[in-house]
């Protein structure tokens, strides 16, 4: 799979974006990031939000975020983000993208992968 610098630029921007609005508890924003997918599984910016705070508390609340290369895993291009949570446990969130048919991106799914300590120090 190609993609382009606009594409990185892009992508990056909206996964700043949804951790942005969900610092600011803005479900709204962060549901309008995600994919018509994601959309349609969760119905509500408020279900959407809710099981974030559950099910992704370094993704709602990163102490620190750190971006790495755009990969593609299974044929899908998805951007690896290096989190701290709020105890200082790295982990890495993995954002799944979907390219619409408009041309913008949005994100289509999360996994959160623990991080071995020694291999970021």
């Amino acid at each position: 799979m190609e993609f382009t610098n606009l594409d990185r630029a892009a992508i990056r921007s909206i996964v700043e974006r949804q951790l942005l609005a969900f610092q600011n508890d803005d479900a709204v924003t962060a549901f309008k990031f995600a994919s018509p997918g994601i959309q349609s599984q969760f119905g509500t910016p408020e279900n959407f939000m809710r099981m974030v705070k559950t099910a992704y508390p370094p993704v709602y609340r990163p102490r620190s975020v750190l971006f790495e290369e755009l990969v593609v895993v299974e044929g899908v291009l998805a951007q690896p983000v290096l989190l701290l949570d709020l105890e200082g446990t790295p982990r890495m969130a993995v954002y799944l993208l979907e390219k619409q048919p408009e041309g913008n991106w949005k994100i289509n799914g999360c996994y959160l992968v623990p991080v071995d300590r020694e291999s970021i120090e």
